[in-house]
Protein backbone atom coordinates (compact mmCIF):
# COMPACT_ATOMS: atom_id res chain seq x y z
CA UNK A 1 0.00 0.00 0.00
CA UNK A 2 2.74 1.96 0.80
CA UNK A 3 4.74 1.98 -2.69
CA UNK A 4 1.05 2.25 -4.49
CA UNK A 5 0.59 5.42 -2.51
CA UNK A 6 4.29 6.99 -3.18
CA UNK A 7 4.39 5.54 -7.16
CA UNK A 8 0.99 7.49 -7.50
CA UNK A 9 2.23 10.43 -5.64
CA UNK A 10 5.68 10.59 -7.93
CA UNK A 11 3.89 9.82 -11.17
CA UNK A 12 1.59 13.24 -10.75
CA UNK A 13 3.98 15.30 -9.06
CA UNK A 14 7.73 14.07 -9.34
CA UNK A 15 8.95 16.74 -6.82
CA UNK A 16 6.94 15.03 -3.97
CA UNK A 17 9.33 12.78 -3.15
CA UNK A 18 12.16 15.29 -2.17
CA UNK A 19 14.48 15.02 1.06
CA UNK A 20 12.16 16.97 3.73
CA UNK A 21 10.01 18.02 1.39
CA UNK A 22 7.04 17.40 3.65
CA UNK A 23 5.53 18.66 6.78
CA UNK A 24 3.50 16.78 8.81
CA UNK A 25 0.46 17.68 11.03
CA UNK A 26 -0.60 14.94 13.10
CA UNK A 27 -1.42 14.26 17.21
CA UNK A 28 -0.31 10.54 17.76
CA UNK A 29 1.36 11.06 21.41
CA UNK A 30 1.69 7.24 21.44
CA UNK A 31 3.38 6.51 17.79
CA UNK A 32 6.23 8.26 16.07
CA UNK A 33 5.43 7.24 12.44
CA UNK A 34 3.83 8.94 9.28
CA UNK A 35 -0.48 8.26 9.66
CA UNK A 36 0.25 6.21 6.69
CA UNK A 37 2.10 3.52 8.78
CA UNK A 38 5.16 3.98 7.97
CA UNK A 39 8.69 5.65 9.01
CA UNK A 40 10.20 7.81 6.03
CA UNK A 41 12.75 10.42 8.14
CA UNK A 42 14.12 11.71 5.22
CA UNK A 43 11.33 12.58 3.61
CA UNK A 44 9.58 14.74 6.52
CA UNK A 45 11.39 17.81 8.11
CA UNK A 46 8.31 17.53 10.92
CA UNK A 47 10.98 15.32 13.88
CA UNK A 48 9.00 12.62 14.98
CA UNK A 49 9.15 14.05 18.69
CA UNK A 50 6.59 16.49 17.49
CA UNK A 51 3.88 14.14 17.18
CA UNK A 52 4.15 13.05 20.39
CA UNK A 53 3.43 15.95 22.58
CA UNK A 54 0.30 15.41 24.93
CA UNK A 55 -1.51 17.83 24.13
CA UNK A 56 -3.41 18.25 20.99
CA UNK A 57 -3.19 21.95 20.62
CA UNK A 58 0.42 22.35 21.75
CA UNK A 59 1.48 19.46 19.10
CA UNK A 60 0.15 20.54 15.94
CA UNK A 61 1.38 23.98 16.94
CA UNK A 62 4.73 22.91 17.17
CA UNK A 63 4.57 21.14 13.59
CA UNK A 64 3.31 23.77 12.55
CA UNK A 65 6.97 26.16 13.45
CA UNK A 66 8.97 23.19 11.84
CA UNK A 67 6.72 23.20 8.66
CA UNK A 68 7.37 27.23 8.75
CA UNK A 69 10.58 26.60 8.95
CA UNK A 70 10.88 24.69 5.89
CA UNK A 71 10.04 27.55 3.04
CA UNK A 72 10.40 24.53 -0.13
CA UNK A 73 7.76 22.56 0.88
CA UNK A 74 6.22 20.15 -1.38
CA UNK A 75 3.83 18.22 0.12
CA UNK A 76 1.64 19.21 3.23
CA UNK A 77 0.55 16.11 5.17
CA UNK A 78 -2.21 15.35 7.84
CA UNK A 79 -3.68 12.79 9.16
CA UNK A 80 -7.00 14.62 9.26
CA UNK A 81 -8.40 17.39 7.64
CA UNK A 82 -9.47 18.75 11.05
CA UNK A 83 -5.82 18.60 12.70
CA UNK A 84 -4.59 20.63 8.93
CA UNK A 85 -7.53 23.20 10.17
CA UNK A 86 -6.53 23.67 13.55
CA UNK A 87 -3.73 24.33 12.95
CA UNK A 88 -3.93 26.52 10.15
CA UNK A 89 -6.13 28.73 12.98
CA UNK A 90 -3.52 28.71 15.36
CA UNK A 91 -1.62 30.01 12.17
CA UNK A 92 -4.48 33.13 12.31
CA UNK A 93 -3.92 33.58 15.76
CA UNK A 94 -0.68 33.36 17.08
CA UNK A 95 1.10 34.43 13.80
CA UNK A 96 3.02 37.33 15.42
CA UNK A 97 4.57 34.79 18.09
CA UNK A 98 5.54 32.27 15.31
CA UNK A 99 6.92 34.86 13.39
CA UNK A 100 9.56 35.64 16.46
CA UNK A 101 10.17 32.21 17.29
CA UNK A 102 11.18 31.54 13.80
CA UNK A 103 13.52 34.86 13.63
CA UNK A 104 15.04 33.61 17.19
CA UNK A 105 14.74 30.42 16.55
CA UNK A 106 13.28 29.50 20.11
CA UNK A 107 10.35 27.11 21.13
CA UNK A 108 8.51 28.89 23.39
CA UNK A 109 6.72 27.28 26.82
CA UNK A 110 3.44 26.81 26.16
CA UNK A 111 0.30 24.88 27.97
CA UNK A 112 0.98 20.77 27.56
CA UNK A 113 4.38 21.18 25.97
CA UNK A 114 6.65 19.31 28.79
CA UNK A 115 9.88 21.43 29.61
CA UNK A 116 12.52 18.42 28.73
CA UNK A 117 10.77 17.89 25.15
CA UNK A 118 10.40 21.93 24.15
CA UNK A 119 14.68 21.71 24.59
CA UNK A 120 14.79 19.07 22.80
CA UNK A 121 12.84 20.35 20.12
CA UNK A 122 14.47 24.02 20.54
CA UNK A 123 17.81 21.98 19.23
CA UNK A 124 16.23 21.28 16.24
CA UNK A 125 15.57 24.76 15.37
CA UNK A 126 17.93 27.52 13.65
CA UNK A 127 17.53 31.36 13.59
CA UNK A 128 15.90 32.84 9.97
CA UNK A 129 14.93 36.09 10.12
CA UNK A 130 14.23 36.38 6.63
CA UNK A 131 11.69 33.81 6.95
CA UNK A 132 9.85 35.44 9.80
CA UNK A 133 9.89 38.39 7.82
CA UNK A 134 8.14 36.15 4.91
CA UNK A 135 5.50 34.66 7.45
CA UNK A 136 4.88 38.59 8.96
CA UNK A 137 4.32 40.25 5.42
CA UNK A 138 1.94 36.90 4.30
CA UNK A 139 -0.15 37.07 7.15
CA UNK A 140 -0.85 40.79 6.90
CA UNK A 141 -2.54 40.52 3.87
CA UNK A 142 -4.75 38.19 5.10
CA UNK A 143 -5.33 34.47 5.24
CA UNK A 144 -7.39 33.69 1.83
CA UNK A 145 -4.80 31.32 -0.02
CA UNK A 146 -2.17 31.81 2.34
CA UNK A 147 -0.74 28.22 2.18
CA UNK A 148 0.02 28.29 -1.08
CA UNK A 149 1.65 32.23 -0.57
CA UNK A 150 3.87 30.46 2.59
CA UNK A 151 4.84 27.40 0.63
CA UNK A 152 5.73 28.90 -3.29
CA UNK A 153 6.89 24.85 -4.30
CA UNK A 154 3.70 23.67 -2.64
CA UNK A 155 1.96 20.82 -5.03
CA UNK A 156 -0.52 18.72 -3.15
CA UNK A 157 -1.97 18.53 0.56
CA UNK A 158 -2.04 14.86 1.61
CA UNK A 159 -4.75 13.90 4.40
CA UNK A 160 -5.83 10.71 5.95
CA UNK A 161 -9.38 10.64 5.12
CA UNK A 162 -11.10 12.94 2.87
CA UNK A 163 -14.95 11.82 2.88
CA UNK A 164 -17.81 11.52 5.88
CA UNK A 165 -17.58 14.43 8.39
CA UNK A 166 -13.79 15.05 6.85
CA UNK A 167 -15.24 16.21 3.67
CA UNK A 168 -16.84 19.53 5.31
CA UNK A 169 -12.99 20.06 6.27
CA UNK A 170 -11.62 19.70 3.17
CA UNK A 171 -14.05 21.74 1.10
CA UNK A 172 -13.72 24.74 3.89
CA UNK A 173 -9.74 24.77 3.44
CA UNK A 174 -10.24 24.15 -0.47
CA UNK A 175 -12.51 27.47 -0.66
CA UNK A 176 -9.77 29.60 2.07
CA UNK A 177 -6.41 29.05 3.27
CA UNK A 178 -5.60 26.32 0.80
CA UNK A 179 -7.21 27.46 -2.55
CA UNK A 180 -5.40 25.94 -5.43
CA UNK A 181 -4.28 23.05 -4.42
CA UNK A 182 -5.44 19.73 -4.77
CA UNK A 183 -6.45 17.63 -1.73
CA UNK A 184 -5.43 13.73 -2.05
CA UNK A 185 -6.63 11.03 -0.13
CA UNK A 186 -4.55 8.00 -0.71
CA UNK A 187 -5.89 5.37 1.63
CA UNK A 188 -9.36 3.70 3.01
CA UNK A 189 -9.51 2.11 6.30
CA UNK A 190 -12.53 0.40 7.47
CA UNK A 191 -12.66 -1.24 11.15
CA UNK A 192 -8.61 -0.68 11.65
CA UNK A 193 -8.35 -2.66 8.43
CA UNK A 194 -6.01 -0.92 5.33
CA UNK A 195 -8.54 -1.74 2.31
CA UNK A 196 -7.56 -0.54 -0.55
CA UNK A 197 -5.75 2.33 -2.30
CA UNK A 198 -6.50 5.90 -4.29
CA UNK A 199 -4.88 5.52 -8.10
CA UNK A 200 -6.32 8.70 -9.05
CA UNK A 201 -4.61 11.31 -7.38
CA UNK A 202 -6.43 14.29 -9.50
CA UNK A 203 -10.09 13.50 -8.65
CA UNK A 204 -11.41 15.51 -6.87
CA UNK A 205 -13.56 12.67 -4.85
CA UNK A 206 -11.53 10.03 -3.75
CA UNK A 207 -12.37 6.26 -4.84
CA UNK A 208 -10.42 3.57 -3.83
CA UNK A 209 -9.21 0.52 -5.89
CA UNK A 210 -10.52 -2.63 -3.35
CA UNK A 211 -7.01 -4.95 -2.88
CA UNK A 212 -8.41 -8.35 -2.69
CA UNK A 213 -5.06 -9.91 -0.39
CA UNK A 214 -5.39 -7.08 2.19
CA UNK A 215 -8.34 -8.21 4.49
CA UNK A 216 -11.62 -10.70 3.10
CA UNK A 217 -14.79 -8.57 2.31
CA UNK A 218 -17.96 -9.35 2.02
CA UNK A 219 -20.48 -7.48 0.92
CA UNK A 220 -24.55 -6.68 1.76
CA UNK A 221 -26.60 -5.18 -0.90
CA UNK A 222 -28.49 -2.16 -0.35
CA UNK A 223 -31.00 -1.80 0.61
CA UNK A 224 -30.95 -4.82 2.95
CA UNK A 225 -33.15 -8.11 1.37
CA UNK A 226 -35.63 -10.28 3.96
CA UNK A 227 -32.33 -12.66 4.19
CA UNK A 228 -29.60 -11.20 3.28
CA UNK A 229 -27.30 -13.32 1.62
CA UNK A 230 -23.32 -12.17 0.99
CA UNK A 231 -21.34 -11.61 -2.17
CA UNK A 232 -17.65 -11.60 -2.86
CA UNK A 233 -15.41 -9.31 -4.71
CA UNK A 234 -16.65 -11.08 -8.28
CA UNK A 235 -20.09 -10.53 -7.60
CA UNK A 236 -20.57 -6.92 -7.46
CA UNK A 237 -22.17 -4.76 -9.77
CA UNK A 238 -20.77 -1.14 -10.47
CA UNK A 239 -23.39 1.27 -9.90
CA UNK A 240 -24.68 -0.42 -6.75
CA UNK A 241 -24.37 0.20 -3.09
CA UNK A 242 -23.05 -2.72 -0.32
CA UNK A 243 -22.82 -3.10 3.24
CA UNK A 244 -19.15 -4.04 4.03
CA UNK A 245 -18.73 -7.43 6.19
CA UNK A 246 -14.87 -7.48 7.27
CA UNK A 247 -12.42 -10.54 8.39
CA UNK A 248 -9.31 -8.77 9.48
CA UNK A 249 -5.75 -10.11 10.01
CA UNK A 250 -4.56 -9.72 12.76
CA UNK A 251 -7.23 -12.06 14.55
CA UNK A 252 -8.97 -12.87 11.65
CA UNK A 253 -12.61 -11.47 13.46
CA UNK A 254 -15.50 -10.90 11.19
CA UNK A 255 -17.80 -8.33 11.99
CA UNK A 256 -20.57 -5.67 9.82
CA UNK A 257 -17.65 -2.72 9.83
CA UNK A 258 -21.04 -0.40 9.38
CA UNK A 259 -19.74 1.16 5.96
CA UNK A 260 -21.62 1.54 2.94
CA UNK A 261 -19.95 1.38 -0.64
CA UNK A 262 -21.16 1.96 -4.11
CA UNK A 263 -19.32 0.79 -6.76
CA UNK A 264 -17.97 3.03 -9.40
CA UNK A 265 -16.26 1.03 -12.04
CA UNK A 266 -13.62 -2.00 -12.30
CA UNK A 267 -9.80 -1.69 -12.66
CA UNK A 268 -8.31 -5.06 -13.98
CA UNK A 269 -11.28 -6.86 -12.63
CA UNK A 270 -11.12 -5.61 -9.15
CA UNK A 271 -13.62 -3.33 -7.95
CA UNK A 272 -13.18 0.62 -7.49
CA UNK A 273 -15.44 2.06 -4.71
CA UNK A 274 -16.08 5.14 -3.07
CA UNK A 275 -17.77 5.66 0.77
CA UNK A 276 -21.08 6.62 0.79
CA UNK A 277 -22.26 6.30 4.82
CA UNK A 278 -22.12 4.65 8.07
CA UNK A 279 -25.37 2.88 8.56
CA UNK A 280 -25.11 3.88 12.20
CA UNK A 281 -24.71 7.99 11.36
CA UNK A 282 -28.40 8.61 11.65
CA UNK A 283 -30.13 11.82 13.33
CA UNK A 284 -33.34 11.29 15.06
CA UNK A 285 -35.81 13.13 17.71
CA UNK A 286 -38.80 11.31 16.48
CA UNK A 287 -38.03 8.11 14.71
CA UNK A 288 -37.43 9.93 10.99
CA UNK A 289 -33.89 8.53 10.84
CA UNK A 290 -32.19 11.75 8.96
CA UNK A 291 -28.99 10.25 7.59
CA UNK A 292 -25.27 12.50 8.42
CA UNK A 293 -24.22 13.36 5.21
CA UNK A 294 -27.80 13.75 3.64
CA UNK A 295 -28.63 16.21 6.72
CA UNK A 296 -24.74 18.11 5.88
CA UNK A 297 -25.94 18.23 2.51
CA UNK A 298 -28.92 20.13 3.33
CA UNK A 299 -27.23 22.52 5.92
CA UNK A 300 -25.28 23.23 3.24
CA UNK A 301 -27.81 24.03 0.14
CA UNK A 302 -29.08 26.16 3.20
CA UNK A 303 -25.44 27.89 3.28
CA UNK A 304 -25.99 28.81 0.01
CA UNK A 305 -28.54 30.74 0.33
CA UNK A 306 -27.04 33.35 2.93
CA UNK A 307 -24.93 35.42 0.70
CA UNK A 308 -21.22 35.30 1.44
CA UNK A 309 -21.23 32.65 3.98
CA UNK A 310 -18.92 29.80 3.94
CA UNK A 311 -19.44 26.94 6.38
CA UNK A 312 -16.59 26.03 8.86
CA UNK A 313 -18.43 23.09 11.03
CA UNK A 314 -21.72 22.29 12.94
CA UNK A 315 -23.46 20.23 15.43
CA UNK A 316 -26.44 19.10 15.83
CA UNK A 317 -28.13 18.41 19.61
CA UNK A 318 -31.26 16.48 19.87
CA UNK A 319 -33.74 19.26 21.92
CA UNK A 320 -33.83 16.88 24.95
CA UNK A 321 -30.19 16.63 25.52
CA UNK A 322 -30.58 20.57 26.24
CA UNK A 323 -33.35 20.02 29.09
CA UNK A 324 -35.20 23.77 30.09
CA UNK A 325 -32.91 25.94 27.95
CA UNK A 326 -34.06 24.38 24.94
CA UNK A 327 -37.69 25.61 25.74
CA UNK A 328 -41.71 23.50 26.28
CA UNK A 329 -42.00 22.75 22.27
CA UNK A 330 -42.45 20.12 20.68
CA UNK A 331 -38.61 17.80 20.22
CA UNK A 332 -36.64 19.37 17.52
CA UNK A 333 -33.34 20.10 16.25
CA UNK A 334 -30.54 22.37 18.02
CA UNK A 335 -28.01 22.90 15.25
CA UNK A 336 -24.76 25.57 16.07
CA UNK A 337 -22.82 26.49 13.21
CA UNK A 338 -19.81 28.67 12.60
CA UNK A 339 -19.53 30.72 9.99
CA UNK A 340 -17.05 32.96 7.83
CA UNK A 341 -18.15 36.14 5.87
CA UNK A 342 -21.69 36.50 7.44
CA UNK A 343 -21.92 38.00 11.18
CA UNK A 344 -25.62 37.36 11.62
CA UNK A 345 -28.79 35.66 10.31
CA UNK A 346 -32.40 37.00 10.09
CA UNK A 347 -34.56 34.82 11.26
CA UNK A 348 -35.79 33.95 7.74
CA UNK A 349 -32.48 33.19 6.26
CA UNK A 350 -32.70 30.77 9.60
CA UNK A 351 -35.63 29.20 8.33
CA UNK A 352 -33.89 27.99 5.26
CA UNK A 353 -32.53 25.23 6.91
CA UNK A 354 -35.90 23.49 8.36
CA UNK A 355 -37.28 24.64 4.96
CA UNK A 356 -34.52 22.57 3.42
CA UNK A 357 -34.93 19.42 5.23
CA UNK A 358 -38.67 19.45 4.70
CA UNK A 359 -37.96 19.58 1.07
CA UNK A 360 -35.34 16.61 1.25
CA UNK A 361 -37.19 14.49 3.59
CA UNK A 362 -40.58 13.96 2.82
CA UNK A 363 -41.27 11.97 6.75
CA UNK A 364 -39.39 15.06 8.25
CA UNK A 365 -41.84 17.37 6.56
CA UNK A 366 -44.70 15.07 8.04
CA UNK A 367 -43.83 15.19 11.19
CA UNK A 368 -43.38 19.26 11.49
CA UNK A 369 -47.16 19.09 9.73
CA UNK A 370 -48.26 17.33 12.59
CA UNK A 371 -46.39 19.43 15.21
CA UNK A 372 -45.04 16.22 16.36
CA UNK A 373 -41.01 17.87 15.39
CA UNK A 374 -40.98 21.53 16.48
CA UNK A 375 -39.18 24.14 14.70
CA UNK A 376 -35.68 23.68 13.94
CA UNK A 377 -33.39 26.54 16.41
CA UNK A 378 -30.50 27.75 14.22
CA UNK A 379 -27.35 29.33 16.48
CA UNK A 380 -24.25 30.61 15.10
CA UNK A 381 -21.21 30.46 17.26
CA UNK A 382 -17.85 32.25 17.35
CA UNK A 383 -15.08 31.92 15.25
CA UNK A 384 -12.37 29.51 17.14
CA UNK A 385 -15.27 27.49 19.21
CA UNK A 386 -15.06 23.69 17.00
CA UNK A 387 -11.37 24.15 17.82
CA UNK A 388 -11.87 24.56 21.41
CA UNK A 389 -14.61 21.47 20.97
CA UNK A 390 -12.11 19.33 19.11
CA UNK A 391 -9.33 19.76 21.69
CA UNK A 392 -11.96 19.40 24.50
CA UNK A 393 -12.12 16.02 22.83
CA UNK A 394 -8.72 15.31 21.87
CA UNK A 395 -10.26 14.66 18.44
CA UNK A 396 -12.96 15.70 15.79
CA UNK A 397 -16.43 15.67 16.82
CA UNK A 398 -17.85 12.51 16.92
CA UNK A 399 -20.54 11.06 14.29
CA UNK A 400 -23.33 11.70 14.52
CA UNK A 401 -22.71 14.91 15.47
CA UNK A 402 -25.05 14.49 18.61
CA UNK A 403 -22.84 15.32 21.57
CA UNK A 404 -23.90 13.74 24.51
CA UNK A 405 -21.50 14.70 27.71
CA UNK A 406 -22.94 17.61 29.81
CA UNK A 407 -19.55 19.30 29.64
CA UNK A 408 -19.63 20.03 25.57
CA UNK A 409 -22.98 21.39 25.29
CA UNK A 410 -21.81 23.77 27.82
CA UNK A 411 -18.71 24.58 25.43
CA UNK A 412 -20.82 24.68 22.68
CA UNK A 413 -23.10 27.02 23.84
CA UNK A 414 -21.10 29.27 25.60
CA UNK A 415 -19.60 30.12 22.25
CA UNK A 416 -23.22 31.23 21.02
CA UNK A 417 -23.00 34.57 19.41
CA UNK A 418 -26.60 34.85 17.83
Amino acid sequence: GSLLYLDTLHAAFPRALAPRGTALLSWAPHHRCAPAGWSLPSLYCTPAEAGSVPSRAAALRVQLLFALQQRALHVLEAALPAELMDALAALRSAWPELAQDLALGTLRPQPGLPEGLRVQLQALLTPNAARAAELRAECARGFEGIVRRLWPQLEVVVVGTAHGAEQLYCDALRQAECKGLPFYCPFYRAAGALLGVNLWLEEPAPRFLLCPDWAFCEFLPCPAEEEPQTVLLGELWEGHEYGLVLTARPGEYRCRAGEVLRVTGFHKQCPVVEPVRRESQALSVRGESIPEERFCRSLCRAVGMWPGARLVDYVCVESALLGASSGACAPHYEVFVELRGLRDLSEGQRYKLDQCLQEDFPIYKSFRFKGSIGPLRLHMVGAGAFARLREALGKPVPMPRVLREERLLQLIQSSVIS
